[in-house]
């Protein structure tokens, strides 16, 4: 009974059927099914005796006769049973195979001129919402979490300060308030970059050309680079190539994508960006011998906040939104980012993007390679 796309008793008229000597009634009939046809829930409507009498087409992709939609179908039964006592029940319903799905089921009773005539159940899929309300207060407590510890540090460190007369430790702790509230100021910042990037998911198409994408993200680590010890080495980059999008957007994912491999490098180590064409993209790899990814994480490392070491980006002073920011980035430029690692030997990020031949360029590249000491 469940498992086909049942209307009035197992029968389904073809949409657009209706002939010309159809009834009022079977017009209304057939407009009425065409309609609840095409909304995402499954409706399933049970006479008097429990039996089904409509269910859509929803419902059919819901509750059909596989064995792993069985414990669907049994809710649906045991839920309409009980609306026709009267009851309004409701029940969450997790399934694990083949893919992990969550529904909603609901009953209804419907009430005619003699008491309840029969029961409608409702079967929604809530697993998107389930995953993005997961994310939701998983973002909320990580946001918590991380201006937390900042701002309680300098609340700390200023209690300290009050009560202190020797000057140079004094100095010392000025020094770390200035830390903190540096960090405290990233955070910030990077929580608005993604906030603005999430919502620019169609960014002005503005022309630019890779060499600058690559030449600004390089230069603006520098610092960080010679202060860690950590060597950057950059291949030929192509000057004839731009990349369509926002400026500023991709020169963060490029930056965000080596400022990571710098702060998980050793000392003395390197990092390698190299660019190459494929076909209508160019993808520019970013590479680092450091401590890398186990397979465990792989998965969630562009999760917002998500960290492999915590200890180890707290020292570093990593906000864990990163590597957010880079896909966010490479989506609303129709492009990828890919990671490839192995855990005590490196990774490598691939971020892909779409690029376009620029009408003139004085050389295909900026010769040898370039580095950061």
């Amino acid at each position: 009974m469940w498992g086909r796309n049942s209307t009035r008793h197992g029968e389904t008229p073809e949409p657009g059927s209706g002939g010309g000597d159809e009834s009022p009634f079977e017009e209304l009939s057939r407009r009425l099914q065409a309609a609840l046809d095409v909304i995402g829930e499954g409706i399933v409507i049970c006479d008097q005796d429990g039996e089904v009498a409509f269910r859509n087409a929803a419902a059919g992709r819901y509750l059909t006769s596989a064995p792993t939609d069985a414990l669907a179908v049994q809710a649906v039964s045991e839920l309409t049973r009980e609306a026709l006592a009267g009851h309004t029940p409701d029940r969450q319903l997790d399934l694990l195979s083949p893919a992990r799905r969550s529904l909603s089921i609901r009953a209804f009773p419907i009430f005619g001129v003699v008491g309840v005539e029969g029961a409608v159940a409702v079967v929604e899929d809530i697993t998107e919402r389930l995953r993005l309300e997961s994310v939701r207060r998983d973002f909320v407590a990580n946001v918590t979490h991380e201006l937390k510890t900042p701002t309680g540090a300098l609340a700390l460190l200023a209690e300290t300060i009050e009560g202190e007369d020797d000057l140079e430790v004094i100095a010392r702790l000025a020094q770390r308030m200035g830390s903190e509230a540096d960090r405290l100021v990233r955070i910030i910042d990077d929580l608005l970059d993604l906030s603005r990037i999430e919502v620019n998911e169609t960014p002005q198409k503005v022309l630019v050309p890779v060499d600058e994408i690559i030449g600004e993200a390089i230069d603006s680590l520098q610092a960080l680079a010679v202060s860690l010890e950590v060597t950057v080495k950059v291949g030929d980059t192509p000057r004839h190539l731009a990349v369509p999008g926002d400026r500023r957007d991709l020169i963060s994912s490029v930056s965000n994508l080596v400022d990571n491999a710098i702060k998980y490098s050793e000392a003395g180590g390197e990092v390698y960006v190299e660019l190459r064409e494929v076909e209508s993209d160019i993808e520019v790899s970013v590479t680092d011998r450091g401590v890398g990814i186990p397979s465990r994480d792989l998965e969630r490392i562009f999760e917002r906040f998500y960290r492999v070491d915590r200890a180890r980006s707290r020292a570093t002073g990593g906000t864990g939104l990163g590597l957010s920011i880079v896909r966010h980035v490479a989506v609303n430029h129709g492009g990828s980012v890919t990671v490839e690692s192995k855990e005590g030997e490196g990774s490598t990020f691939v971020l892909s993007l779409p690029a376009v031949a620029l009408a003139a360029g004085p050389d295909p590249t900026i010769g040898g390679d370039e580095s950061l000491a």
